[in-house]
């Protein structure tokens, strides 16, 4: 090899370990407010980014050496089938689009774990790389330990909180520092071990790290800054930032039934779960009405498991689970104690984890295959791909420094296999890239809308999001989000209009407009995640609010609230919704009878026996009336509010009753602690002649059109 070639390689692979460096360092701190999601996603696309470009210079690496030469690991095997199991439970999702999109940033963080290991191949390797992420996650410490002395250096007004954090979450970073924290430790021994042991270090990491004396001191600088973070994230999380975790009984329940009880999809479900990233559709499906008695997390909608381990278990089923534990049995297996790796797999099974946490465990796998690599040599070599004649199976694989049987090497076609191999796995990476830019482009446009929003500029505001859509069709949020803007354009529109006056043509034709974008936009929300109860309850909020405008809206609000209960049986206040709209109807024994449902699921629920009461007061049934209100007295006693309110209507209705008078009962607003009796949050006026409006869908369809946003008078 010459020497120009030699120096191409090794600029090569250190471009590639600069590139991974700069991922460690960048990751603990990236967040912006440029995308709807300010924390998880901006880290998403940076791991999807950097490892895409890292894959490209290992490949542009194969042909300038003129082979391809990949380093194997024991781990590889049971990653492969992780990844695997991930992808396939996203192909056999029904709510498909969302788990592609939730797997999609995973399936690159279990390529990144192989591009560590191709990467970081010696001792100065090891420790670029992991000062890169230590010092990554000690910055961040510093900005969470400055905004909870309230001393706020960045100008956003977001982070001037005392709790803020580049995670999102205090519960995230103590995990996070606690698992970076053992890292900084190893090599920070050198300095340590004086101070508190007299005995020597005996772990890989330590022996790998023990030579690089000049960067002790720095370790050991961040190790005391990562201690006092992660003192300081405890103490917030016992005063300030309670984590709302689910109790693991639940999780474990949700778990079982997504794998067993998915019927028409037994098969599908008990194999590969519901699919990765929808644990909040086995919550709501699955969760049993006795978890309405926790007082506080019966309302919360939880989109992760109790454990890392029970959510794969419930959304990649049962081979995603056998997967894992097949890597957990190979890490043990290797008998080498690496404590941040035992630490990661053992939160794993008793903790939820983030995006944050799941692409920290496979960066600390493949840090640890990396020293692991260093010491056990023939357990983690280097194998070489050649071409072979077809009757030996096209492509032979040998170790490194063994020489392939001269009988089999087909050396005519030989220096071909780098570039096909290159082309084929950046074509595929190229592909999803594609779609991830596309995504990302839609994402910053769509959170754009929120500033015209906040400017009352709703025409923008429509354009934007219609845009955002366009370039991204399969995002049921955005779906959802656009159909509730133009409800209430619409409703904007019809409010404009003096009373006893018709609207104008003009105005008319933008209201109808919008009512139609608002259905359309909330059809295809549903038709993307078809299992979200909370897709069906917007486009159910949508007909509600066009109850007396369009045809068939009430029947239409109806079928949709059912299958929104369908989705989420256990939720008392799925059943408050179904019987606001019978209430809102005039149908008051359905009215009773969805009230009576909430109550039995939540047996001190307030609201459900508020709502129950003025349906029975308006049939006419003032004994049972006045009982549930006096049920609702004895609920919201500590609450000196819903006290006088219940009060009032407790006397009122008693004067009725004394007088024999079966008036109708008068709706309340709303009070402190939630006493109301359900109505839309938006309703059109009656129309004689009323509009048409498109029905809810009754199959999975996909959107192949984006929405038009025309000029409307709606500029406010």
């Amino acid at each position: 090899m010459n020497n120009t070639r030699k120096e191409l390689l090794s600029y090569l692979d250190n471009l590639a370990l600069f590139l991974l460096s700069v991922s460690f360092f960048a990751f603990p701190l990236l967040y912006t407010t440029l995308t709807t999601d300010a924390f998880t996603l901006p880290k998403q696309m940076l791991l999807v980014g950097i490892t895409g470009i890292a894959v490209l210079v290992l490949g542009i690496r194969m042909i300038v050496e003129g082979k391809v030469r990949l380093r194997t690991t024991p781990f590889d095997l049971p990653v492969f089938l992780f990844l695997t199991s991930v992808i396939l439970s996203s192909i056999f999702a029904v709510n498909r689009f969302d788990s592609l999109i939730a797997s999609v940033p995973f399936i690159f963080v279990g390529l990144l774990y192989f591009v560590i290991t191709n990467v970081v191949r010696n001792e100065k390797a090891i420790v670029f790389s992991v000062a890169a992420l230590v010092l990554g996650t000690t910055v961040a410490n510093i900005l969470s330990l400055l905004s909870f002395f309230k001393i706020y250096i960045l100008p956003f007004s977001y982070a001037k909180v005392q709790t803020f954090s580049t995670f999102g979450t205090i519960f995230d970073q103590a995990i996070f520092t606690a698992l970076v924290l053992p890292i900084a430790g190893y090599l920070a021994w050198p300095v340590l071990r004086p101070i508190l042991s007299t005995k020597k270090a005996n772990d890989v990491f330590a022996k790998a790290g023990s030579k690089v004396t000049g960067l002790n001191v720095f370790f050991t600088v961040t190790f005391a800054v990562l201690v006092v973070g992660l003192l300081i994230s405890v103490y917030m999380l016992v005063t300030l930032q309670k984590p709302f975790i689910l109790p693991f009984v639940t999780g474990f329940q949700t778990a079982l039934a997504a794998i067993s009880q998915d019927a028409g999809r037994m098969l599908q479900g008990f194999l590969f779960g519901s699919g990765y990233g929808t644990y909040v559709t086995d919550f709501t499906r699955f969760k049993q009405a006795a978890f309405n008695g926790n007082e506080s997390l019966w309302s919360f909608t939880f989109f992760r498991s109790s454990s890392y381990v029970l959510e794969i278990l419930a959304t990649v089923g049962v081979a995603g689970f056998a997967s894992f534990l097949f890597l957990v049995f190979r890490v043990i297996r290797e008998k080498s104690f690496f404590l941040p790796l035992i630490l990661a797999l053992v939160v794993a099974f008793i903790l939820p984890f983030s995006f944050s946490l799941q692409a920290l465990l496979f960066i600390i796998l493949g840090i640890f295959a990396s020293l692991r690599a260093l010491h056990a040599p023939s357990r983690f070599s280097d194998l070489e791909f050649y071409f072979v004649a077809l009757k030996h199976g096209l492509i032979l694989a040998q170790p490194e420094g063994e020489r392939a049987p001269h009988d089999r090497v087909n050396t005519r076609y030989g220096h071909i296999l780098p570039f096909a191999v290159t082309f084929i796995v950046i074509l595929m990476i190229g592909v999803v890239e594609f779609f991830v830019v596309q995504y990302a482009v839609s994402n910053v446009t769509f959170q754009k809308s929120y500033s015209y929003i906040q400017k009352n500029d709703a025409r923008n505001a429509l354009i934007t999001q219609a845009d955002a859509i366009q370039r991204f069709q399969y995002e049921d949020l955005y779906q959802l989000e656009f159909s509730q803007l133009n409800l209430r354009v619409a409703n904007a529109l019809a409010s404009s209009t003096p009373e006893g006056a018709s609207p104008s043509a003009e105005v008319q034709q933008g209201i109808v407009e919008s009512i139609q974008r608002s259905i359309n936009a909330g059809r295809n929300a549903v038709s993307l995640s078809p299992q979200s109860a909370l897709n069906w309850n917007n486009l159910s909020s949508i007909y509600r609010a066009l109850i007396g405008f369009g045809q068939n809206a009430e029947q239409f609000a109806v079928l949709t609230n059912q299958q929104a209960v369908t989705l989420d049986p256990s939720n008392p206040q799925q059943y408050i919704a179904l019987g606001g709209i019978y209430y809102q109807l005039g149908m008051w024994d359905d009215a009773i009878r969805q009230f009576q449902l909430a109550a039995s699921l939540k047996e001190d629920y307030a609201n459900a026996y508020y709502n129950l009461g003025h349906a029975l007061e308006n049939k006419g049934d003032l004994q049972n009336a006045l009982q549930a209100y006096q049920a609702v007295a004895q609920l919201v006693s500590d609450n000196p509010e819903n006290s006088k309110t219940i009060k009032a209507e407790i006397d009122a209705l008693q004067k009725k009753i004394e007088s024999g008078q079966a008036s109708q009962a008068n709706a309340q607003g709303q009070t402190e602690g939630g006493l109301e009796v359900d109505q839309p949050d938006n309703q059109l006026p009656e129309l004689e002649d009323k509009v048409e409006v498109p029905a809810p869908p009754t199959t999975r369809v996909t959107p192949t059109e984006a929405p038009e946003v025309s000029p409307t008078p709606a500029d406010n």
